[in-house]
């Protein structure tokens, strides 16, 4: 996870009805994202040669005020995955905006088996374009109130709509523990796959970047939110 400070003025047109911009002390963030789904099942169900593939996304942060409190969330810009049937999944079932791209990945580990190196690849217009961390230690808890517990603490996701409402949907997994990066890298062609506002942000150094360990993940069938 790249994290870079934006300013909230490029994302507020992107923000779903009913949703507000959520801030990190006052500052708004995107996060560029790598990871791999592995054993994904649909409803349960296993789609043969598209249970394990690549992701990277570009998202920010969001949150709505309910009867139980405030829901942090994600709001995606854009997901690249390789493989044409888990975009016109995503598209069909949430209105997400996928797109398909050659992909790749590396992962590189040390001697004790510690992951030391990660990297997605993907072709776009003839570029290759790279996301890597580079790391070194263990996985530790975040820490309450952090940086990284703001990034990796969202359980809620929303989608706008084509005709302007908004979708929501829960993401359920445990609280992840992190590594910070030691080093960080992204070449990306950000004008061609984000829009030109994104330019100035993403070609400048993330304020933070750190590898997340993941873990298993649910994602809820979306419903309309009454606006």
């Amino acid at each position: 996870m790249l994290n870079y400070e934006i300013d909230p003025d490029v994302l507020q047109p992107l923000v779903p009805a009913g949703t507000e911009l959520d801030r990190w002390q006052g500052r708004t963030f995107v996060s560029m994202v790598g990871f791999q789904f592995l054993n994904t099942r649909l409803c349960g169900i296993a789609i043969p040669f598209h249970s394990n593939f690549e992701e990277v996304n570009l998202r920010f942060y969001v949150r709505r005020k309910t009867n139980d409190g405030w829901r942090r969330a994600v709001v995606f810009i854009k997901e690249l995955v390789p493989k044409h049937a888990i975009a016109w999944i995503a598209r069909a079932f949430y209105n997400e905006n996928y797109v398909t791209l050659p992909m790749r990945h590396e992962l590189r580990h040390g001697n004790e088996g510690m992951v030391q190196k990660v990297a997605y690849e993907w072709d776009f217009k003839g570029r290759k374009n790279r996301l890597e961390l580079s790391i070194e230690g263990i996985p530790k808890a975040v820490q309450e109130g952090s940086s990284e517990e703001f990034i990796t603490e969202h359980y809620w996701g929303y989608v706008r709509q084509r005709d302007g409402g908004t979708v929501e949907y829960q993401v359920e997994h445990p609280r992840w523990c992190v590594c910070s990066a030691q080093s960080s890298l992204f070449e990306c062609e950000v004008e061609g796959l984000y829009g030109r506002n994104f330019v100035e942000f993403l070609q400048k150094p993330p304020a933070s970047a750190f590898l997340a360990d993941g873990s298993a993940v649910t994602v809820s069938k979306g419903s309309r939110l009454a606006l």
